[in-house]
């Protein structure tokens, strides 16, 4: 399967994945391709992706959008540790949910455990990768980026 038919599938599972996972609306806009270095603002949380292919997914946001999200989804305020941990275990569901959508159009994919970032980062280490950029009316925005490396 060529990477373009991979960056497809994989794009299509992330949001089926944000859909499935975030119990509101959002907002999915159009996917933009992005260079090295990709530039953290706040916080975000890294996933590698391993298996028919190599790649990562990060989950770039601010402390706020993540804190509004465990809010919406737990009915409780996050912060400090619990904000990170969630957003690490948010990480896992997005990518978890995401692993379950390609592998029904035959990609099997499984996952590393999280990294969460906090601060701003900077990240290397890739061709080209896909920014998805989605809203959360009444939340705030995040940005998923998703890298596949060259076979």
């Amino acid at each position: 399967m060529s990477n373009s038919k991979h960056f497809q599938t994989i794009l299509n599972g992330t949001i089926h994945a944000l859909k499935s996972i975030l119990p509101m609306d959002i907002q999915v806009k159009a996917p933009s391709i992005v260079s090295e270095p990709f530039e953290q603002q706040e916080m975000g949380v890294l996933i590698g992706l391993i298996g028919d292919l190599k790649g990562r997914v990060i989950i770039d946001s601010s402390p706020e959008t993540f804190g509004g999200i465990g809010n919406t989804m737990f009915g409780m305020p996050l912060e400090g540790e619990m904000l990170e941990s969630f957003t690490g275990e948010f990480g896992n569901m997005i990518a978890g949910n995401l692993c379950t959508a390609v592998g029904q159009e035959n990609l099997e994919i499984d996952i590393t455990p999280p990294t969460v970032m906090v601060g701003n980062t900077k990240l290397y280490g890739f061709d080209k990768a896909f920014a998805l950029p989605v809203d959360i009316p009444g939340v705030g925005p995040l940005t998923v980026l998703l890298t596949i490396e060259e076979e």
